[in-house]
């Protein structure tokens, strides 16, 4: 007997899945773990959490599988265990591998993206999916059959991570349908998806290449106050617990950045800045949208760690006019100069396979709904 197939899972037409067709994939399998109700769990829009197992492989280099398993890649790079019972401490600037919950057994056709989660991104910490004999980062080919790993390696401060907690998320596709620019515009024009001040931005400057562009916050009415339009990591910080929620004083862990004279911030070489986008993103129930991380023409910088924006991102039933993306931001090799405005990012969208029946938003506790500060659910607010 083969394992499950398309048809099993009732896909309409080309897309990512959308919440009904991931729960769908629970029931069949594709989508599978010991712990059913923390499966469950981790249900959103258009993506699913992926949780960490018991254990951390301290490695002493990254790696791809290649032709290999990740156990056979683990016995010639890895450099012992870590148990996460309890919680433990994983030191920065290291990598670790770490067995997930979650398994796959993917149908022929039917592919798989991960990502870190935004929580996750907003404090340095980088996560990379990996699967045996993958090739790729993140990326899981069609019709793949089995475990899940992810490597973790938190940039700037040194965190404490425990089983069970959500780093990354997964997307299921079939297919692929992107929305062009023509249709990105049209759908602009008739339903709104991006703001400025409150107001749709004009068609004019609704600025397109495989997706739409999106500038930085540094103007006067910033929400935050005495001037604050973002924050800059400190290095050698308390250490930083993950799974305490709300739990840490950002003033332990954050430097305020307030732009120069003329709205303008100098970004430190290697240095990790938190920042807003000056627009709004609405993402409609029938797309979702993926930020690029790097884009080569606005400077040598990297613009994104967290890319996944799930269907009602900035709706809330209709009661937002978008919401600001989080960008984190770190310049390389040279102090680099960005202003009020400045296009450093790019969102694309894809179509589901139908619309979502749960929208991101207060319907299943978003942490990031209408958000006016890119500190991360970690920290404690005002």
């Amino acid at each position: 007997m083969g394992g499950p197939t398309v048809q099993d899972l009732k896909l309409p037409r080309h897309g990512i899945f959308a919440a009904q067709h991931l729960a769908r994939s629970m029931d069949q399998g594709v989508l599978r773990s010991g712990d059913e109700e923390q499966l469950r769990s981790g249900l959103q829009p258009a993506s699913v959490d992926l949780h960490l197992g018991d254990v951390a492989h301290r490695l002493r280099c990254s790696f791809l599988p290649g032709a290999a398993t990740v156990e056979q890649r683990l016995e010639e790079f890895g450099m012992g265990e870590v148990s996460l019972a309890g919680g433990a401490v994983l030191e920065r600037e290291t990598p670790y591998l770490i067995p997930l919950a979650e398994e796959l057994n993917l149908p022929p056709a039917v592919w798989a993206k991960a990502n870190p989660k935004s929580s996750t991104g907003r404090v340095d910490v980088f996560t990379r999916l990996v699967t045996d004999r993958g090739y790729r980062f993140d990326e899981v080919a069609e019709g793949y059959a089995g475990r899940l790993y992810l490597e973790v390696t938190s940039s700037t401060f040194t965190i404490k991570v425990h089983p069970g907690l959500a780093l990354n998320q997964l997307r299921l596709g079939w297919g692929h349908a992107p929305v062009s620019d023509a249709e990105l515009l049209q759908l602009h024009q008739e339903e709104r998806i991006l703001f400025r001040g409150g107001q749709p931005v004009p068609d004019a400057d609704f600025r397109q290449s495989h997706g739409v562009f999106m500038g930085l916050d540094f103007g006067p009415d910033t929400a935050e106050p005495d001037g604050v339009v973002g924050y800059r990591a400190r290095r050698n910080s308390r250490l930083l617990d993950l799974g305490a929620i709300g739990g840490h004083d950002p003033d332990d862990y954050w430097d305020p950045v307030r732009p120069e004279r003329g709205g303008l911030v100098v970004l430190e070489p290697d240095q990790f800045y938190l920042l807003l986008s000056e627009e709004a993103i609405r993402i409609p129930d029938h797309l979702a949208g993926e930020m690029a991380a790097y884009d080569t023409m606005s400077g040598e910088l990297r613009t994104h760690y967290a890319g996944f924006f799930d269907p009602g991102f900035g709706d809330d039933a209709g009661a937002l006019a978008g919401s600001k993306a989080a960008l984190e931001v770190r310049a390389h090799d040279v102090p680099f100069m960005v202003e009020h405005g400045q296009r450093v990012c790019k969102l694309a969208f894809e179509r589901l396979v139908e619309p979502t029946e749960i929208s991101y938003g207060s319907q299943i506790s978003s942490n990031y709904q209408g958000q006016r500060s890119t500190l991360s659910k970690h920290f404690r607010r005002a």
